[in-house]
């Protein structure tokens, strides 16, 4: 059986973005009907609206894209994913949490997500950069991946408003008393003592954000925190009444930088709603263990097949729908040119039509696409 999931970075043209590769860390909900369907269980929904359930029957996935450049348009392909059990499920001995009959081992997500990262590391062998919200951007990950592996995994997230923040230790020639010497400096506060006193000093930097060159005001300070047990650099970004405060464990990164890649962050938000609504995972109501792993795999080897033929094309696709204050092409530009491609006469020079059994021809085409 073939391994979409790592056979796909092998047809991506030029993953790496100035030396690193970029990915973006998430999990998401995919709500199902389907009372025996594999990885099923009652979710929390975060964002769930006020008229709808706060625990759905769904799958809970584990994801992570690499964020690439497409087309001057940031863009997530999907590279891994892990279904993510609760603990209670597996102790019961649920049939959703079954494959083949065996109940699964449980994993949390901060263990399937270091496990992944490992992956990509191992087979691309470049330096990774993850980019991830607050959940996933503290020492549960952090730890788990060997405290970036002597420079080849850095973090870089959201920080939470009441995270202690605390300054180097002094360098003293002095001759002080037997002990350890320090590891941190003085206490500067929290999160958000240290947005509302250095505010003042925020600078303005022109950044290209959300498909658009902005200028945003921030101000960045080299810290230690105890729980990451290392020194990182974080960035306020200030806005008219609030702020968002970034971390990095990254110190080469320039501030333009931290905030561009955190603001392309949100293409793996993006790149749930393709793989659900438009490839059609939420729509599939398979049960088998295997035949959910491998829909779901089609799904992502689609959406990563069709970004990679919009960053092949010769000219910038034009947007069908326009919509104020969005210039960029959209995944559904795309997917309208390769149906129109699909449809022309010559398409069988790429995909020739068999005597007998078109399907195992289109199968058959698909495997060698992405070997």
């Amino acid at each position: 059986m073939v391994n979409f999931r790592l056979a796909q970075p092998a047809m991506i043209p030029s993953p790496a973005t100035q030396g690193r590769m970029i990915v973006a860390l998430d999990d998401s909900i995919n709500p199902k009907s389907g009372r025996k369907i594999f990885g099923c269980g009652h979710f929390h929904d975060h964002a769930a609206k006020t008229n709808r359930s706060s625990y759905p029957w769904s799958q809970c996935i584990v994801a992570i894209g690499l964020l690439k450049q497409v087309k001057s348009r940031w863009a997530c392909l999907p590279l891994d994913f892990r279904f993510y059990m609760m603990q209670k499920d597996i102790k019961a001995q649920s049939v959703t949490a079954k494959r083949q009959g065996k109940v699964l081992p449980f994993e949390n997500k901060m263990s399937q997500a270091a496990t992944m990262i490992a992956g990509i590391r191992e087979y691309f062998q470049q330096s990774i950069l993850v980019v991830t919200d607050s959940w996933f951007g503290n020492n549960g990950l952090w730890s788990r991946i060997d405290r970036g592996g002597e420079g080849c995994v850095d973090l870089l997230s959201r920080m939470r408003t009441n995270s202690m923040l605390y300054g180097f230790p002094p360098l003293s020639t002095a001759k002080r008393p037997a002990g350890r010497p320090r590891k941190y400096g003085a206490c500067l506060g929290s999160v958000g003592d240290c947005a509302v006193r250095w505010k003042d000093k925020a600078q303005t930097y022109t950044v290209f954000l959300y498909g658009k060159t902005r200028h945003v005001q921030a101000y960045s300070q080299a810290v230690m925190v105890k729980t990451m047990k290392c020194p990182i650099r974080v960035v306020w970004v200030y806005r008219k009444t609030r702020y968002v405060a970034l971390m990095t464990t990254d110190m080469t990164l320039s501030v333009e930088q931290i905030i561009e890649y955190y603001g392309a962050r949100w293409k793996i938000e993006a790149g749930f709603k393709e793989i659900k609504q438009e490839i059609g995972s939420s729509q599939s109501q398979v049960r088998n263990a295997d035949s959910v792993s491998n829909h779901l795999n089609f799904c992502m080897m689609a959406t990563t097949l069709t970004w990679i033929y919009a960053d092949r094309l010769k000219n910038v696709p034009d947007r069908r729908h326009k919509i104020r204050g969005r210039a960029g092409f959209a995944f559904s530009d795309v997917r309208r040119i390769i149906t129109e491609a699909a449809l022309r006469p010559d398409f069988h020079t790429v995909c020739p039509a068999p005597a007998k059994t078109p399907q195992k021809s289109f199968v058959k085409t698909l495997l060698r696409m992405v070997a």
